[in-house]
């Protein structure tokens, strides 16, 4: 019988808990009021201003109706607005407001310790390795998750390219 130690599945909830402990340890240092999932959401909104909420939820692997609680609390602390969309007028767009733009360029630096704190155990070579290896196996194994990363739909462009 295997010993639960040397599972992987074990390891990586083992790891999941050392990495959110490691945020919440340094963002509340900080004096950031942010969790993980609201930090993914606030960068995605970022990156990809006006989308709504199903794509946001695939873009960050997150279940939609869960993510529904993030968006509301993100929302009544000010950081970000919802409008309804022109093309669908059950869907709200969601855009990050000025304060949650501020708090985002605030949160990267902690973001980076946060990495470094998690990694710290780890040469380079080490690090590059765990990294590769963990996107590989997400990667393929998306399919399998509750809430599989969904990359955004491509936007047409405003500024069709010139001949």
């Amino acid at each position: 019988m295997a010993h639960v130690y040397d599972l992987p599945g074990h390891l990586i909830r083992r790891l999941h808990q050392i990495s959110v402990s490691a945020f919440a340890g340094e963002a509340n240092a900080a004096g950031l009021d942010l969790t993980p999932v609201q930090f993914a959401a606030l960068s995605m909104l970022n990156d990809h201003p006006d989308i709504d909420q199903a794509t946001l939820a695939g873009l960050i692997a997150y279940d939609r109706v869960t993510l529904g609680g993030v968006v509301n609390r993100l929302a009544a602390r000010g950081l970000i607005e919802r409008k309804v969309s022109a093309t669908d007028r059950r869907a709200r767009q969601l855009r990050l407001t000025d304060a949650g733009a501020a708090l985002l360029k605030n949160a990267l630096p902690v973001i980076d310790r946060i990495q470094e704190t998690i990694l710290k155990d780890l040469n380079a070579q080490e690090r590059d390795s765990l990294l590769g290896l963990l996107r590989k196996m997400t990667a393929e194994s998306n399919a399998m998750s509750r809430a599989p990363l969904r990359p955004a739909p491509e936007r047409p462009s405003e500024h069709p390219p010139q001949e």
